[in-house]
C-alpha cells in the first residue's frame, strides 16, 4: 500500500466515523433542557396556609415519600396533570406517598379547582415565599408546574420543570417505596 493510498484511506476512515456516530444516536431521544437549577440536598422546611386559613409544615409528613407540586389554576400543564396526581395519591397513599400541592393562585380560584377536581391531597396557598422556596428546591426560572420528590429522609431526590408524565413519575417513585 502506497503512502498516498493509505493516507487517503486514512481520510476516508476520518470522514466516516462522525458519521457512523450520528447513525447510532438516531435511535436515542434528543436530550431535553435542564430547566431546573441545583436544588438543595435536603427538603428545605416550610409551612404554608391552607384553604381553610390553617398553617401546615412540611414536619407533619417526615417519614413518607414527598411529591411537592407547584401549580395554579390558570396554568394548562398544571391542570393537566392533576388528574395524574389524585390517581397517585390514592393508589400509593398506604405505601406513604404523600402529595402537596402548593398554589400559586388566588385562594378562591383554587377552591373551586380543589372542588371541581376533587383533590385529595393537601392544597397550600403560596405566596412569594413559596416561589423562593421552589428556587431553593431547584426551580430556576419561577416555572410551572414544578414537581420535587423527596424520600423518606428528606433527600431530595427528583425534580422537574414542566408536565410530570405517568412514566417518569412511576419511575421515580417505585425505588422510594
Amino acid at each position: 500500500m502506497t503512502t498516498r493510498s493509505l493516507l487517503g484511506s486514512l481520510l476516508m476512515l476520518a470522514l466516516l466515523l462522525p458519521g457512523l456516530g450520528l447513525l447510532a444516536g438516531c435511535e436515542q431521544e434528543p436530550p431535553k433542557p435542564n430547566l431546573t437549577g441545583n436544588a438543595e440536598s435536603r427538603m428545605p422546611a416550610f409551612s404554608f396556609a391552607n384553604l381553610e386559613g390553617e398553617q401546615q409544615a412540611s414536619s407533619q409528613w417526615n417519614g413518607k415519600v414527598l411529591v411537592v407540586n407547584y401549580w395554579a389554576t390558570w396554568c394548562p400543564p398544571c391542570r393537566k396533570e392533576m388528574p395524574l396526581f389524585i390517581e397517585t395519591q390514592q393508589n400509593y397513599a398506604d405505601r406513604g406517598v404523600q402529595f402537596v400541592g402548593i398554589a400559586i393562585d388566588d385562594p378562591l380560584m383554587v377552591q373551586d379547582f380543589v372542588d371541581i377536581y376533587a383533590i385529595n391531597f393537601p392544597t397550600l396557598i403560596g405566596n412569594a415565599d413559596a416561589i423562593r422556596l421552589s428556587n431553593r428546591m431547584g426551580n430556576r426560572f419561577d416555572s410551572l408546574p414544578f414537581t420535587a420528590i423527596f424520600d423518606r429522609q428528606g433527600n431530595t431526590r427528583y425534580i422537574q420543570v414542566g408536565e410530570l408524565s405517568r412514566e417518569v413519575l412511576e419511575r421515580e417513585l417505585q425505588p422510594l417505596l
